[in-house]
C-alpha cells in the first residue's frame, strides 16, 4: 500500500471589523476570537496585530507553502500572465478598511492584486530565528546601496497597505523613517535635527495623522528629540540589524540616484524614492499600479510626477506603453 504524505496547507487568515454602536468588533475567521469593543483609532492596529500573531505562530516549511490565490482560481485580482515568483506573505485590505487578509501568495499574484502589499520577511522572521537552541549565524552584510534599496522597497510596500489610503505623502515619508529606526519594542527616538532636515519639524498635523490611523502613539514632546511608540505589531519584529536599518533610513532621505532637495513637495520626493528603490542600472521598470500605491497617488498623478522628474533632469525619459502593466524609465547618461 502506498501512503501519500502530500496534504494541502491552508495559509489564509482573515479578520473583519464589524461596526457597532459602542465601537467596532474584531472577528477572525480562523479562530474563536472574542474582543471587547475597540476604538476606531485602535481597530486597524488590532487587526494587523492579530494577523501578525497568526503568521508568527503557524510556521511551516517553505516547500509546503503554495499560492493560496491560485488554489481559489485567482479570484483576488484581474487576469494576468500566471503564477510565478517566490511565495510570500501578502497583506490585503478590502471593504474600505473593514476587512484584512494575510495569505501566502506568489509574487505575480501579489503584484496583480489591488490594495495588497508583500509583508517583508525581515518583519516576520525574527521570532523564528531567535528560538532557543537555534544555531546563530552571522548575517552577511549586504552590498552598499543594494541592501538599502531592498529594505526601503520592502518597507514602502508594507506601508502602502498598512497605512490608510488617504495618508499624505509627508506622513508616509515620516512613517518610513519611524519604521526603519524603531527598536524591537516599537519605540522610536527621532532627533529634532533630523526632523528639521526632513522639513517636518513642528508639523504636529503629521503626527496626528499617523496617530489617528492607529499606527503610532506620541509621547510628550521633549528636547532634543521626539519619542513615539509604533502600535503596528509587525514593526516590533525586525530580523535586520538596527545599524543596517538606520543606514537604509539615511539612504531613503538621499535615494541615489534620484535625489531631490528636501524642500521639494513631499509627493514628488516620495515618487522619486519609490523609483529609486526599484532602479538598477540606467534602464529600469516596475508595475504601474505598484508605483502608484507606493507613492500614494492616482495613476494620473504619478504620470505628472514622472514628468516633473524629467523636468528636474533626474530622469532622461519614461514610458508606459499601451496595453502593458509596467512603467519604464531611463536615467540620464
Amino acid at each position: 500500500m502506498r501512503l501519500s504524505t502530500h496534504y494541502p496547507v491552508q495559509r489564509i487568515w482573515t479578520v473583519q471589523l464589524h461596526p457597532q454602536a459602542d465601537g467596532p468588533a474584531l472577528v477572525c475567521s480562523h479562530c474563536p476570537l472574542h474582543t471587547p469593543r475597540l476604538s476606531p483609532a485602535s481597530a486597524r492596529s488590532a487587526a494587523l496585530t492579530h494577523l501578525a500573531q497568526h503568521a508568527q505562530r503557524e510556521v511551516i516549511p517553505k516547500h509546503l507553502r503554495t499560492c493560496q490565490c491560485r488554489t481559489r482560481g485567482c479570484c483576488w485580482h484581474p487576469r494576468h500572465r500566471g503564477c510565478s515568483g517566490p511565495i510570500r506573505l501578502a497583506l490585503s485590505c478590502g471593504s474600505g478598511g473593514r476587512l484584512w487578509r494575510l495569505a501566502d501568495i506568489c509574487s505575480a499574484c501579489a503584484a496583480a492584486s489591488r490594495h495588497t502589499a508583500v509583508v517583508p520577511d525581515t518583519l516576520l522572521n525574527s521570532q523564528r530565528s531567535g528560538s532557543v537552541g537555534a544555531p546563530t549565524r552571522k548575517r552577511r552584510k549586504p552590498a552598499c546601496g543594494a541592501g538599502d534599496r531592498l529594505l526601503v522597497q520592502e518597507m514602502l510596500t508594507y506601508l502602502a497597505a498598512a497605512l490608510p489610503r488617504f495618508s499624505s505623502a509627508s506622513a508616509r515619508l515620516l512613517a518610513l523613517q519611524c519604521a526603519l529606526r524603531a527598536d524591537t519594542r516599537g519605540n522610536v527616538r527621532l532627533p529634532h535635527g533630523l526632523l528639521r532636515g526632513m522639513h517636518v519639524h513642528g508639523r504636529a498635523e503629521l503626527w496626528s495623522e499617523l496617530a489617528y490611523a492607529g499606527w503610532l502613539q506620541c509621547a510628550a514632546p521633549r528636547e532634543p528629540h521626539r519619542e513615539v511608540h509604533l502600535l503596528d505589531a509587525a514593526m516590533h519584529a525586525h530580523a535586520t540589524g538596527r545599524r543596517l536599518r538606520a543606514r537604509a533610513a539615511h539612504w531613503a532621505m538621499h535615494p541615489t540616484p534620484l535625489i531631490l532637495p528636501q524642500a521639494t513637495p513631499s509627493a514628488l520626493r516620495l515618487t522619486a524614492l519609490a523609483l529609486a528603490a526599484h532602479t538598477s542600472g540606467t534602464a529600469s521598470s516596475a508595475d504601474a499600479d505598484l508605483l502608484a500605491r507606493l507613492s500614494g497617488q492616482a495613476p494620473e498623478q504619478l504620470e505628472d510626477a514622472l514628468d516633473e522628474l524629467v523636468r528636474f533632469r533626474l530622469l532622461q525619459a519614461w514610458q508606459h506603453p499601451i496595453g502593458q502593466e509596467e512603467i519604464f524609465w531611463w536615467l540620464p547618461r
